[in-house]
């Protein structure tokens, strides 16, 4: 697996477009009817220029379900264990994915997401890192807020919910899927962008993905309840009898 041969295609050539559209040709037709596929809220994602796609992530369908909202190309970041097969490096590549290793700061992965949004294409992110299912979203990780920031490109907030149901074992069992897309949050250009900064972006972001992941009706996350603390002198003013007049 030449790794660094994989993001030079991804940055320098793009996706496929033959193998790209005949994929999506037979794919979008088979979401719709085998999975019911809803997309809701399409219009929010710009026709043109460089966009970041910050989505919950549930399944490996992802990427691909998610790909169905633009009219465009959409390139995604997979982890490296995908791309070891000669065959499957292939394909990826060939519909836009290029490969990360997890759990570093992945240079290499950064300087190709940036030559993504400088060309002005999408860019697909999943800001949790890794698939989470069951029960609610999981906790965002930094780097598509770092993007936002150090391109410039507007993010768009996305959720889909379904897709974790439609495989068990290597069956693809029918289910309904669903995806929204809420408005492009925009953010200042900022060259070096401080780990307090991208983790206040990051918490402007996730809430938005919430949003649409509960507006799907996904599981909420727990809340802290409000408290409220009474003091004796609070205590004492409540008990007072009420005189009157």
């Amino acid at each position: 697996m030449d790794q660094e041969r994989l993001h030079r295609r991804a940055r320098e050539q793009g996706a496929n477009p033959i193998v790209y559209w005949l994929v999506r040709a037979v794919f979008q037709p088979f979401f719709h009817i085998y999975f019911r596929l809803s997309r809701i809220g399409r219009e929010h994602i710009p026709a043109e220029g460089p966009v970041i796609i910050a989505s919950n992530h549930r399944s490996f369908l992802d990427p691909f379900v998610i790909g169905t909202m633009a009219r465009r190309p959409m390139y995604y970041v997979a982890k490296r264990e995908m791309f070891t097969r000669p065959w499957r490096s292939w394909a990826l590549s060939s519909l836009g994915a290029f490969p990360v290793q997890r759990g570093t700061g992945d240079a290499a992965m950064i300087e190709t997401a940036k030559a993504i949004l400088d060309r002005g294409d999408i860019l697909l992110m999943f800001p949790e890192g890794t698939r989470t299912r069951p029960g609610p979203v999981g906790e965002p990780k930094r780097g598509a807020a770092r993007l936002a920031l150090e391109t410039g490109a507007p993010v768009v907030p996305v959720a889909v919910i379904g897709t974790e149901a439609v495989r068990r074992g290597w069956r693809i069992r029918p289910h309904k899927v669903r995806i929204r897309a809420g408005r492009p949050l925009r953010f200042p250009h900022v060259e070096k962008p401080s780990p307090a900064l991208a983790a206040a972006v990051t918490a402007r972001i996730w809430p938005c993905v919430m949003l649409q992941w509960e507006w799907l009706g996904g599981q909420p996350p727990i809340r802290p309840a409000a408290t409220t603390t009474v003091t004796e002198s609070d205590h004492q003013k409540r008990s007072r009898p009420i005189r009157a007049a």
